[in-house]
């Protein structure tokens, strides 16, 4: 009976891990899945994702390691007009400065953190254009921020910081 129960849950594992695999080839393209996110990452496409346009958050993280400074364009394309960030969702290192610059797109903007971020910074009145906005992030953690006036039509931003 031993035997048996062997058997049983042997072929009920590779029967579970044959359809996992399948499951995972079934997708066609090399998209993240939230099991390849950090669980800062997963933070920052969570917060993303429950608002932001497909055309906008796609899902993948510009590599920003290494650099000392990262521009994000503040009225780029997206969510159906100039109302997204870009890069949407970022990694950086600990120790770089985010600069915000403004396109003069899409009428005014601000960046203020949110929701569960690990940091806490704003711009200011919303503009719609101006001198950029600079913040740096010397520890690790995850900054989320918001557009205040496009919050609805999800002008929301991401940043993982990273060692």
């Amino acid at each position: 009976m031993n035997d048996r129960m062997g058997r049983r849950r042997f072929v009920a594992a590779t029967g579970a891990a044959g359809l996992a695999a399948l499951a995972g080839c079934s997708g066609g393209g090399d998209d993240p899945t939230p099991t390849d996110y950090t669980e800062a990452e997963a933070r920052v496409a969570e917060y993303l994702d429950a608002s932001v346009a497909e055309d906008t958050f796609d899902g993948t993280f510009a590599d920003a390691t290494g650099e000392d400074e990262v521009v994000v364009d503040v009225g780029a394309d997206g969510n159906g007009a100039a109302y997204a960030f870009a890069p949407v969702a970022v990694r950086i290192s600990a120790g770089t400065t985010v600069s915000w610059q403004w396109t003069g797109q899409g009428g005014v903007h601000n960046v203020a953190s949110d929701g569960d971020s690990d940091f806490d910074f704003d711009s200011g009145d919303p503009k719609q254009t101006g001198d950029p906005f600079e913040q740096s992030f010397d520890d690790t953690g995850v900054g989320l921020y918001v557009c205040e006036p496009h919050r609805s039509l999800g002008m929301k931003g991401g940043i993982v910081v990273v060692e």
